[in-house]
Formats: C-alpha cells, structure tokens, sequence
C-alpha cells in the first residue's frame, strides 16, 4: 500500500484540490475513492484521517480464499476484485458487502518502507518513503 498524505502531499490527487473527481478523498474516512488510470485501469484507495485528502492506495492484495486471478498491483488487483467506479464513495466500514477483515491468526513479518512508484512528477514527495508492503510476500507488486 502507499500512503498519501493529503493536500500539502504533491503526490496525492487531493493536492489539485477539491474537484468532482476528488469529492470522495475530501469526504469522511473508511470510504473507497476509486478513480480510472490510463483510460483503462482502476484504482481504489482508502480514505483515511480526518476529512482533507489523506488516503491509502492499495497496490497488492494475498489471496487467502475464493479468489482467482492476478492481485499483484493496483489495476490487476481492482480487476480481479471487479472494483470499478460504481464502487466510488463506498463506505467500507458499513459491514455491508464490501469489507476489510483482519486475518484469523496473525503471523510475524517484516514490514518495508520504500519510495511510491509512479509520482516522480511530485519532487521532494516522490522521494518519501511512503510505500508499505510485507518483506518476501509474493504478492507484492513490484519490490
């Protein structure tokens, strides 16, 4: 996952500042913001903190149960999932039908931090190590 920071994040989509596009960034945290890359992709974050932009994009998801097909990076993830723009705005912490849940049993490992990929546009934000994934997952998208 990667974190964006809000507004003061030149990185994040709320740094161009509140737009039909971003209404759900600046909305309540534990919404989906899911946006189209490319013309092709789709891309779902998490919104977090307090209302203002901040939110979790998430790059990479371990398959543990009833799910087939390729989860390593945000588009073919949100492909798999079948998360497209209808779910935009979606409130996650409903408990309705779409959901996060901890794993039963936890185990140890080693979390990475690491630059985020694609916003070498963003200068000195580029370069903050805002990218978190668990060290030797398999699933991780680009290590």
């Amino acid at each position: 996952m990667e974190a964006y920071l809000g507004p003061h994040d030149r990185a994040a989509h709320s740094s161009r500042g509140l737009t039909a596009r971003t209404r759900t960034l600046f909305g309540p945290p534990g919404h989906a913001y899911v946006y189209r890359v490319y013309g092709i992709h789709n891309c779902m974050n998490v919104v977090t903190g307090p209302p203002g932009g901040s939110a979790v994009l998430l790059r990479a998801l371990e398959p543990l149960d009833g799910i087939d097909g390729a989860t390593r990076g945000p588009g073919l993830l949100c492909r798999t999932m079948h998360i497209d723009l209808r779910l935009n705005g979606h409130d996650l912490t409903a408990g309705t039908d779409v959901f996060f849940t901890p794993r039963p049993a936890a185990e140890t490992f080693r979390v990475i931090r690491t630059p985020r990929i694609g916003v070498d546009y963003a200068g000195r934000w580029a370069r903050r190590r805002l990218r978190f994934f668990i060290k030797g997952n398999p699933f991780v998208s680009r290590a």
